[in-house]
């Protein structure tokens, strides 16, 4: 069974990030975020089409966040063992100019996703 942590808000997005998702939405469909802290970009978030990730046992559901003008939420997943690492933040999903990794469907734009980070609490 898959924890979902809904006590916080444990993500959100800036401005700048939920415009690129609802461009995305427009191109690809329904979206999904997925972070392991792995290889290629280290721990930046990965968008997907929606169900194109497979999650599993060891995968968190942090947030199915909200994005004006998308008609459903974009989950955002996160590795159980990096979970552990960032449990004590709350997750701001950024855009910043740059290529990141060619799996995440923001690649062609000449931007990224980024995570920015805030204590919980703070």
């Amino acid at each position: 069974m898959r924890d979902t942590y809904e006590e916080t808000p444990r993500v959100e997005l800036t401005p700048e990030a939920a415009v690129l998702l609802r461009r995305l939405r427009e191109a690809h469909g329904p979206l999904m975020f997925h972070q392991s802290g792995g290889c290629c970009d280290g721990s930046a978030p990965m968008c997907y089409p929606a169900g194109e990730f497979r999650t599993g046992a060891s995968d968190v559901l942090l947030a199915e966040l909200v994005v004006e003008g998308v008609a459903e939420p974009v989950a955002f997943w996160m590795s159980r063992s990096q979970y552990e690492v960032w449990s004590h933040t709350r997750l701001i999903v950024d855009v910043v100019a740059g290529r990141g990794s060619g799996f995440s469907l923001e690649a062609p734009e000449g931007v990224r996703f980024l995570i920015r980070s805030r204590l919980v609490g703070a």
